[in-house]
């Protein structure tokens, strides 16, 4: 996709954070905008902001946890601007706890909020974009389905992990139809998002990042990178590419780093 001028990009949790800067960023460039998030008032105040500023934006309640959530978001979008070019699921939440302590509930939780909504995303968008032989699909990841650096958070990671094979999948799949996909991996940034983090399941525990080398980036920085891979087509997008140093130092002997990790995470418990 050359160009999102005059396209029409849905964006779910789009009223704050990394979903609220890329529709900044798309709208900047011309492209018109579905704000979709739970929180309906901030969908309306995000897409009025868009408005105020030049752009063209409506926002819409979405419970991607809700089967008939995107069909709604669909139609939505074509009944307002005619048509669905991008798509980028956005939504994602936290959890923490020892493994031991994490309940089944909270693990069927998180993987419908962070997993599940991809695929019923799919579900609605797949069909249309095959059939007009275009667009562009965003998937948001994060570090934490790249490399294991904590233990807390089990379920976001394993989610994410899962978001990271899906979208590689669909690359796969996807590209000779026409259809770009994008996996975002974030490392550090800063949104809201502890904001719906629930009380930790059994005793507190010391919070791990990935490593004091990735710096907090604004939210704004992220969402001009987005922009950024769905012109340019780029497949895995990293807001902090050192971690690929990581990555390449896992791959060159996975046994020796996880031992590594594991000693460096037993230190600071």
């Amino acid at each position: 996709m050359d160009s999102v001028a005059g396209k029409v990009a849905i964006i779910t949790g789009a009223a704050s954070g990394i979903g609220r800067a890329t529709a900044s960023a798309l709208a900047k460039r011309g492209a018109r905008i579905v704000v979709a998030d739970l929180d309906s008032d901030g969908a309306d105040t995000a897409a009025a902001a868009i408005d105020a500023a030049g752009g063209q934006a409506a926002g819409v309640r979405c419970d991607v946890t809700a089967d008939n959530a995107f069909d709604d978001v669909k139609s939505f979008a074509l009944d307002r601007f005619g048509a669905v070019d991008v798509v980028m699921n956005n939504v994602g939440g936290l959890t923490r706890g020892r493994p031991e302590y994490l309940p089944i509930h909270e693990w069927r939780r998180v993987l419908d909020l962070n997993l599940m909504s991809v695929v019923r995303s799919n579900a609605t968008f797949l069909p249309l974009l095959i059939e007009q032989g275009h667009g562009h699909i965003v998937n948001t990841a994060s570090f934490a389905g790249l490399f294991s650096y904590s233990y807390d958070r089990l379920p976001y990671a394993a989610a994410k992990a899962a978001v990271v094979q899906l979208s590689e999948g669909l690359r796969l799949y996807l590209r000779p139809m026409g259809i770009g996909v994008t996996v975002l991996c974030p490392g550090p940034v800063a949104t809201n998002i502890i904001a719906s983090l629930p009380p930790t399941f059994g005793p507190e525990l010391p919070v791990r990042g990935p490593g004091e080398q990735f710096a907090i980036l604004m939210a704004e920085t992220v969402g001009e990178q987005v922009a950024a891979a769905i012109v340019n087509d780029t497949f895995m997008l990293y807001t902090h590419p050192q971690v690929r140093d990581i990555l390449v130092d896992r791959a060159s002997d996975w046994n020796s780093f996880i031992d590594r990790q594991s000693d460096q995470v037993a230190g600071q418990a």
